[in-house]
């Protein structure tokens, strides 16, 4: 797994984890542009990181990126990951942040944003952090630990807001597996903004994009008159994007 992000100054952190199949190129081509205008890159930084390869079983053995192992598809509420696996990627998730926080950023600064299993990776890993941060931005995700781990989920986890993006025509993340995730956040006492659309499949559109855009700008305290104007349309799908 590789990281490449600029070195820590003022203002925000955004850690964005991709989709299984995907790449951090490819997130950076979508997401980046949101954040381009002048008044918001040199406030905001990103850091889109890309899994390491593996073969998974319920694609044929093909061999993609994958935070994880994929055991089924479509994700549904009910869908049981590998732990150890999810786990070991939230301890590299984790890294990250603690890098970031040593070279002094602060923790509510900083935002784990994902798509589909990156969206996964990024919630598991708020849960597990021993810190309140700015935020954490699901795409098309779900919740990828058992229902148990809410014991591990710290008073200072609980603290950090979620906003959670899913499309209820979702085939391979189902709706329902997105909502049961922002329901199991609920009962922990935390924060999520759930946003549903109707038509909207497997993929991320510019509608979302502008508004986490924004979220993000509001939780740093920043106002950057027609932020939203310098963003370019956004439509991505991977078809081999599940959790």
């Amino acid at each position: 797994m590789a990281a490449a992000a600029e070195r820590p100054s003022a203002g925000g952190f955004v850690l964005w984890l991709h989709g299984s199949g995907g790449s951090g190129d490819e997130s950076r081509e979508q997401v980046a542009p949101y954040f381009s205008a002048p008044g918001i890159a040199s406030s905001v930084r990103l850091s889109f990181p890309t899994a390491a390869t593996a073969s998974i079983p319920c694609y044929g053995d093909a061999v993609i990126t994958a935070w994880f192992g994929i055991s089924e598809v479509p994700i549904t509420a009910k869908t049981v990951r590998d732990e150890k696996e999810v786990l070991k990627a939230v301890e590299y998730v984790h890294e990250l942040l603690d890098k970031e926080v040593a070279a002094g950023t602060s923790p509510s600064d900083i935002f784990v944003c994902g798509m589909s299993q990156g969206g996964a990776l990024a919630i598991a890993s708020v849960l597990l952090y021993p810190k309140t941060l700015g935020g954490c931005a699901v795409f098309s995700g779900s919740v990828p630990l058992n229902k148990s781990f809410a014991e591990k989920v710290s008073s200072e986890a609980r603290k950090t807001p979620v906003l959670w993006f899913h499309g209820m025509a979702d085939g391979l993340v189902l709706f329902e597996a997105g909502h049961a995730g922002c329901a199991f956040l609920e009962e922990l006492g935390m924060s999520c903004e759930f946003k549903a659309y109707p038509t909207l499949g497997h993929s991320m559109v510019d509608e979302e994009l502008q508004y986490f855009q924004q979220w993000i700008l509001n939780r740093l305290g920043m106002t950057v008159s027609g932020a939203t104007e310098t963003a370019r349309p956004s439509s991505s799908s991977n078809h081999k994007d599940p959790q």
